[in-house]
């Protein structure tokens, strides 16, 4: 009875957390990747290395949301966005979720930024289909402050970043599964598009989009 009950409580937590990533609209979290970014760059000393970015091959911007007690569940969404010949990409709906247990309690938001260092790395994110970090990609806590500026050759085909609570932290993502949010993209463009024509700067930008751009033109 108690195994029973405890997969029904693991079963609503999966799709709480499911439902919430499918149903986000795109232009929250464009908006919140632009404030995201700002909050990343406020403290040069732990900030990510310019570097990084300007030889980053594509971005991903998330926030997760953790809530639990014993059980726990995590779900969040995001963007991700390319850089192409002629700048950077609109960006493309993505979501994560999953559920976990051990003894913890209480929310905590938490902000991501993924540097994608290699072609493969964001060839993940244009197939559309679920992919985990870690499991065909390497990932890594990235380097952080002007410190690291000059001496930054990429270690990973990832590199990880992290704030919970206003507090910035190198964080390991590997397991983290990661999907496309196809209706969110649907949506937002407002016709069917995938992920690849997406990415490939095959696809106009909404106006939305562009206080975004703007931010990643300096890289």
């Amino acid at each position: 009875m108690k195994t029973r009950l405890v997969w029904i409580v693991i079963a609503v937590f999966a799709t709480f957390f499911a439902a919430a990533a499918a149903q986000a609209a795109l232009q929250d979290d464009v908006d919140r990747a632009v404030s995201i970014i700002a909050r990343f760059e406020e403290i040069p000393e732990t900030a990510i290395p310019p570097a990084v970015m300007r030889d980053a091959k594509g971005l991903a911007i998330m926030t997760v949301t953790k809530a639990g007690f014993v059980l726990s569940g995590r779900g969040g969404t995001g963007v991700v966005i390319a850089r192409t010949e002629n700048g950077w990409s609109g960006p493309s709906a993505i979501g994560t979720g999953g559920i976990g247990v051990g003894f913890q309690a209480g929310v905590q938001v938490s902000e991501y930024v993924i540097i994608l260092n290699t072609q493969a790395a964001v060839n993940a994110f244009i197939q559309g289909s679920n992919f985990t970090l870690g499991a065909n990609l390497s990932a890594a806590v990235g380097p952080v402050g002007r410190s690291a500026e000059a001496s930054i050759t990429p270690q990973a085909a990832v590199y990880t970043y992290s704030r919970s609570q206003g507090i910035f932290a190198g964080v390991s993502l590997e397991g983290t599964v990661i999907a496309t949010r196809y209706a969110a993209n649907e949506e937002y463009y407002e016709k069917l598009v995938y992920p690849s024509d997406i990415l490939a700067g095959n696809v106009k930008p909404p106006a939305g989009a562009q206080k975004l751009l703007d931010v990643l033109a300096k890289y």
